[in-house]
Formats: C-alpha cells, structure tokens, sequence
C-alpha cells in the first residue's frame, strides 16, 4: 500500500494541545486537539500547570497520530517553538512541543523546523480562509486570543510570516476579558463557545458598549467591570453575554476603521480563538476585504505549523537542489 506523504505539526499553547497533518498538496488530512484541564471556576492555568496537562495529553493524542500514521509517510515534523516570531519570545508549555517534535524527528530520521505559535495561527487562517493571494503580498493581522489581542503587520517569507507589532491591547486581553465574565456566571473555562450560544438566545436590547480605543490601540479592562455590573443588576446570563461581545466586536470594528483610514484597502486577517465567535465575525464582515477562518483553525491548532512545515520542507528540497545543480 502506497503511503500519503505527508507533513507534521506541533502545538502545544497554554490551552490546548494539538497535533495535524498536511499532505504534500497544502490539504489538510487530519486537526487533532486536546483542551487542557481547568478546574471548575478557574479562569486558566499557571504554566506549570499547562506543561504537566501537555504531558499527560500526548499519550491521548498519541494513539489518534499512530492510527493515522500508519497510512503515511511523514516526510518532515514542525513545531511551535515560541509565542510570537521575536527575540525573547518565550512561554514554557512549548517545551513539550519542542521535546516530543525532536524525538519524532529523530525516530523518523526526517528534518524538524521551528516556528511561532502566532504564525501557526496566521497560516491556519490564511488556509481556512480560503484566500490564498495573501501569501503573495504584505497585509494586517489580528491576532485575538485568551493570551493574544495584537494588530500586526504581516510580510510572507518562504516558510511563515515576518510580523510586526503595530498595535492591541494595552491591558486585558479579548479571550481574558471573555473567560472572566463567563466564569463570573457560572460557565466553565474556556467560555467562549457558551457564551456565544447565550448571545444568540438575548431578546433584550444590548446596552451600547462604551468602548476605550485610541488608533490603533484598545483598553478592555473596563468590560469586567461593565458586564459584571449588568449582570448584577439585571441576572440575565443572556443578554451579559450579548453586551459582552459586542463590546469585543465594536473594540475591533473601531481599530480597523482606524487601520483603514491610516493604510487604505489593505487586506485584513483575523486569527485566534476570539475570532471563531460567529457574532464578532459578523460585525468585522461589514468592512471590505476582511477574511475570516473557520472556527477549528481559528482557535488554537497544529494546522498552520504543519502547513509551514510542509513549505520550509519543500523550500529546503529546492535550494538543495539549485545548489547540486551549481556543482
């Protein structure tokens, strides 16, 4: 039986713990992910906490990927080696990604490539998108998640992004924001999803959000407080749910407003968990040339790694064999 070629990717976030596969076409085969364990009215997880629920995921994912692999055949391996593509750019609960990609690597006797976990997300919205032309040109990227809320400005290179930081939050994060008021009414972390399914059922008129932008920048510390106040006096998990993301939406409608008239018709991705919610994407939907991916690439995924190992892998095959036809 022939076996797919395929390529492996890595993710170990502080949320959840992921592992995909990419065929040699750019397709997607397989997206497993694994959330990591929150106590009941937690509202996250100190790093050591996250390192030792990774640990004890990938015996779980390990199976799933052994089922699968013995289909293919895995030409190279990825991994989220950092946060963001910077200097300093470091979060413990990668290191079982890195640990468990090395010892592939080195069992398959195949190449392992690096990338940050931003970029992984970026790639996995680019694809689930659906507009590829963004890979051939620079565009602005959100990057709106529990531990993320940047605006960047995003340049392709041959395998991931060279990203700059023009702007976000400067307190809270959206998916913080979110998860705090959520846990506040009693939903289980993360309370995204919940939270959504609440807004859509609101038959009460949303209070209009008093959002805090300046260009390109946002505070959303004040939402907490807000949202807490109005369920405390109204007790409608609803409609708190309602106001909470359209305070989340209107935050990020203002900040591309602002980008547009700074930067003209350039185009806009949205990536991170935030962005799944079905009621913010709809909001952002107004304004021309936005892309959005779908719900499973845009929370935390190995997708996007696997893409970009697929194409550091194939770039590396290329220079290696421009440099053997040299000699």
């Amino acid at each position: 039986m022939n076996k797919i070629r395929s390529y492996l990717g890595i993710d170990t976030s502080n949320y959840t713990t992921s592992v995909a596969l990419c065929a040699e076409d750019g397709t997607v085969l397989e997206n497993f992910k694994l959330l990591l364990g929150v106590a009941e009215g937690e509202r996250g997880l100190r790093q050591s906490d996250a390192v030792f629920s990774h640990v004890k995921n990938f015996p779980v994912l390990a199976e799933q990927v052994r089922r699968v692999a013995e289909t293919h055949e895995i030409l190279a391996v990825g991994y989220s080696a950092t946060p963001r593509p910077a200097d300093g750019s470091y979060m413990p609960c990668f290191l079982v990604g890195r640990a468990v990609a090395e010892m592939l690597a080195a069992t398959l006797n195949v190449p392992i490539y690096p990338f940050s976990h931003q970029e992984g997300h970026i790639m996995a919205a680019v694809y689930s998108s659906g507009n590829q032309g963004l890979l051939e040109r620079d565009f602005i990227a959100f990057h709106v998640s529990g531990g993320t809320t940047e605006v960047v400005s995003v340049t392709p290179k041959d395998a991931g992004f060279t990203c700059s930081l023009i702007g976000g939050t400067a307190d809270l994060n959206a998916g913080q924001a979110i998860d705090r008021v959520g846990v506040k009414m009693g939903l289980r972390f993360p309370c995204g999803k919940e939270l959504e399914a609440l807004a859509q059922t609101n038959q009460t008129k949303v209070p209009k959000p008093k959002i805090a932008v300046k260009g390109k920048t946002c505070n959303l510390s004040g939402l907490e407080n807000m949202a807490e106040k109005l369920y405390a006096t109204t007790g409608d998990k609803a409609l708190t749910a309602a106001f909470t993301l359209d305070f989340v939406a209107e935050t990020l409608y203002r900040i591309s407003c602002n980008l547009r008239e700074e930067l003209g018709e350039i185009p806009i991705l949205y990536a991170g968990g935030v962005m799944s919610n079905r009621r913010i994407q709809a909001r952002l939907g107004v304004l021309p040339l936005t892309n959005f991916s779908e719900p499973q690439f845009s929370a935390d995924n190995a997708a996007g790694t696997a893409l970009l190992c697929r194409a550091a892998h194939m770039k590396t095959i290329e220079t290696n064999e421009g440099a053997n036809e040299i000699l």
